[in-house]
């Protein structure tokens, strides 16, 4: 067999290859029910159609990418609710209580969840003893008299409620 038809063989074995695996991908997409490639791709709709409402779209087949995406989106979700009421946001205040003493041993702390609900703790220091005091806060205000380092950590954490947090945008 001359080198030419050995060459003409081998091409065309590799048309064939090339046709089947075409083929076989098209078989695995029609048993899986994924969409074919569109011959086309769709055009970005108008700012005012973009405010219309959606609609439901199908239930995903279980154990697929997109019902997987799915589950983990919402489990998500969750997630970040239940996070806005642990006790998450922490300002701390360090100050000597005593004028004879130094190093700003005594401290404020307000630990707060995303309502402003949580409490302030203190610790004062001297040379014989500490002293600590919890209390209360809700709505970043409490019951109990608030000394001015423990009003300053409440506000530094008001200050921060205040100010827009950045959320990833869901994908």
């Amino acid at each position: 067999m001359s080198s030419t038809l050995a060459g003409a063989f081998g091409i065309a074995a590799l048309f064939v290859a090339v046709l089947a695996l075409v083929f076989a991908i098209q078989a695995l997409r029609a048993q899986s029910g994924a969409p074919k490639p569109a011959a086309k791709l769709p055009t970005t709709p108008a700012p005012h159609a973009q405010a219309e409402v959606q609609p439901a779209q199908p239930e995903a087949k279980p154990g697929t990418v997109k019902s997987e995406l799915r589950r983990l989106s919402k489990e998500l979700e969750d997630a970040r609710s239940e996070l806005r009421d642990t006790l998450q946001h922490l300002a701390v205040v360090r100050y000597d209580a005593y004028g004879d003493m130094g190093g700003r041993l005594s401290w404020s702390m307000a630990l707060l969840d995303d309502n402003g609900d949580g409490v302030v703790l203190t610790s004062i220091n001297s040379r014989n003893d500490a002293r600590s005091y919890a209390k209360e806060v809700k709505s970043f205000e409490s019951d109990s008299k608030l000394s001015p380092e423990e009003e300053e950590a409440l506000e530094t954490l008001r200050k921060e409620a205040a100010q827009p947090r950045e959320t990833p945008e869901p994908q």
